[in-house]
């Protein structure tokens, strides 16, 4: 029983804090912003809408996790590559509005995985960035409505891209 109290507070605890807080409290290391490579915005403001770009999986040494999921990457490899993109699309949003304390929400994601032809885990890959967003801004403000797809090639041969769509305060 002591266990469940425990999580329970600390769920409680994590609830007040705002996704500046969550993120140090978590000790995630963003990537730099990544920059577009080709005629786009990385983010684009609409009334109280960010409409955030496709981000591929950028680490902080500024490369790239690459490979198709279910031939040259397990699903935890895919898993820990959604997530790193989830890190990228913070690191952007962070640089483009100042401060992740702006964002009330999560509204959309999409997620695109490189994958071989008999690879069916799609959602289960995406949910590297969808458990990211819920532990920043909780289980009611970052799990928002998602589609996740199968594809390839992704540009660079990069293992996920994911797009994403946030309600700002």
């Amino acid at each position: 029983m002591q266990n469940g109290v425990t999580r329970t507070l600390v769920s409680l605890r994590s609830a007040r804090m705002t996704p500046e807080q969550r993120l140090a409290e978590l000790r995630l290391e963003l990537p730099p912003a990544p920059k577009p490579v080709a005629v786009y915005k990385p983010l684009v403001l609409t009334g109280n809408l960010a409409y955030v770009s496709g981000h591929g999986p950028l680490r902080s040494d500024k490369t790239v996790i690459t490979g198709v999921v279910g031939r040259d990457l397990d699903l935890e490899a895919g898993k820990a590559a959604a997530r790193q993109v989830g890190l990228a699309i913070l690191a952007t949003l962070r640089s483009e509005l100042g401060s992740l304390d702006r964002v009330a929400r999560l509204i959309k994601v999409l997620g695109m995985v490189n994958t071989a032809p008999d690879f069916y885990d799609h959602p289960k890959v995406i949910n590297g960035c969808s458990e990211l967003f819920a532990e920043i801004w909780g289980p009611e403000n970052g799990i928002g409505a998602r589609s996740a797809v199968g594809m390839g090639p992704l540009p660079g041969n990069i293992a996920v891209e994911i797009e994403a769509i946030f309600e700002l305060r």
